[in-house]
């Protein structure tokens, strides 16, 4: 599935432990009525256990400026959220990433174990959004081991 271009996405979450938080591709619109998204999560990752737990989550779409974010959550769990001036917590206690165009606030509706992933649905109770009309900085794109940025086709 590496051949098919995917967003960048980070989830964090809080946990009695602390901050958790990992990166993801697999995020998805499901619905609008309700507001409903998805992503998945490996069982073999470490930040399944506290995801089981989970009531609700925060989803980070990721900018191309901050590719170094999406390296840092995939990377050790022991080093996501070492450096404080990259978050901060919201009032309901999930970790937000600074400088974030886009982050969705859910609620988690479900989770489906499938093959050797958990399926979460999560439903949307908050959305920020700091690209106004237009966005400040293209999306972060991953395709078959390497990150890019968008670039738009000439027209016909």
């Amino acid at each position: 599935m590496r051949h098919y271009p995917s967003g960048v996405t980070v989830v964090t979450l809080c946990s009695p432990k602390g901050p958790v938080g990992f990166t993801a591709t697999s995020f998805a619109s499901l619905s609008l009525e309700p507001p409903l998204v998805s992503f998945n999560i490996a069982h073999t990752s470490s930040s399944l256990e506290a995801m089981s737990e989970a009531d609700s989550v925060v989803i980070h779409f990721l900018g191309e400026h901050q590719r170094h974010i999406a390296q840092r959550f995939a990377r050790s769990a022991a080093e996501r959220f070492t450096d404080r001036s990259l978050w901060t917590t919201l009032d309901t206690g999930e970790p937000v990433l600074h400088g974030t165009p886009i982050w969705l606030r859910t609620t988690v509706e479900q989770r489906i174990p499938i093959g050797d992933h958990t399926f979460v649905v999560g439903r949307v109770t908050r959305v920020h959004d700091a690209t106004e009309e237009k966005p400040a900085a293209a999306p972060l794109l991953y395709h078959n081991g390497r990150y890019y940025r968008p670039t738009p086709l000439d027209e016909d």
